[in-house]
């Protein structure tokens, strides 16, 4: 059965997929096309039903639930940490009300948590890579910055104006869900399992060929040093990546319910995880 797995062109989402694309695990007989696209892609194309399995971020879950279900696995979730605010100069959140604030997507979990985050602000949706220079040439006044950003902004000379992951466990005690891989629901129950299984194997195989992925996700780094791609990776790479255990599921919960309180996601939102 051929089927197609959407992920992010980003070290910890290539390293998760490493052992599919060297065929270095049993595929239970599925003929699997990694997809690369930009995470707001993937969002997109998910409100499609395009990828039969996809990376998505969990802010965009609401408005594809219907096509789509979330698997127990897979997920990135900061502890502590996560996308991140910056500047050219430093100044406080306070200080970015009405301001242009650049933002890689109006579906990504880093769009969501910056408007529960900051106080409102015009978002300007740009290409995440094309967001550092839009903040270093003045076009905006802030940007939200993702994937290997949260690592590089300060060596770029930017200033931090919040740390949203921080900020969630502040106001939460819970990590912050970022990503989520999802299935859609025309698929198979049984398949649908065995295609789960193949996806979260393929992470433990990653991690028990660390340097063998590594090697791979490093690809996807857009040029940063393989000290920054390892931390990089163990940052989104872990033990709740294979099982979001009772934090990562309430902490989907607890950012989607806020959302939707807010009227930044639509409801009613339904979580409906198939393993």
């Amino acid at each position: 059965m051929h089927v197609r797995v959407g992920h992010s062109p980003d070290p910890d989402d290539a390293f998760m997929v490493w052992a599919i694309a060297e065929r270095a695990l049993d595929l239970r007989g599925f003929e699997i096309e990694l997809v690369p696209a930009d995470i707001q892609t993937l969002n997109a194309w998910a409100g499609e039903g395009r990828l039969e399995a996809t990376a998505l971020s969990v802010g965009a879950y609401p408005g594809v639930q219907d096509r789509y279900r979330l698997l127990g696995h897979g997920a990135s979730l900061g502890e502590g940490y996560g996308p991140v605010v910056i500047a050219r100069d430093p100044v406080g959140p306070a200080a970015l009300a009405g301001a242009r604030v650049a933002v890689p997507g109006p579906q990504t979990t880093a769009f969501l948590t910056a408007r529960l985050a900051l106080p409102a602000f015009e978002p300007v949706q740009l290409d995440f890579e094309a967001i550092m220079d839009a903040v270093r040439t003045g076009d905006v006044a802030a940007g939200v910055v993702i994937h290997e950003g949260q690592l590089t902004w300060e060596q770029e000379g930017f200033a931090r104006v919040l740390d949203l992951g921080a900020w969630w466990e502040g106001e939460t005690g819970l990590p912050l869900p970022l990503g989520a891989v999802a299935v859609r629901r025309d698929l198979d129950e049984a398949r649908a399992v065995d295609l789960s299984a193949v996806l979260r194997e393929a992470v433990q195989v990653g991690m028990e060929h660390r340097e063998q992925a590594l090697a791979y996700a490093i690809e996807y780094g857009r040029g940063i040093a393989p000290d920054l791609n390892d931390r990089f990776v163990a940052m989104y790479v872990n033990e709740l990546t294979l099982d979001y255990g009772e934090r990562g599921r309430e902490a989907v919960g607890a950012l989607l319910e806020r959302g939707e309180a807010a009227g930044l996601v639509p409801g009613p939102v339904r979580l409906d995880f198939l393993a």
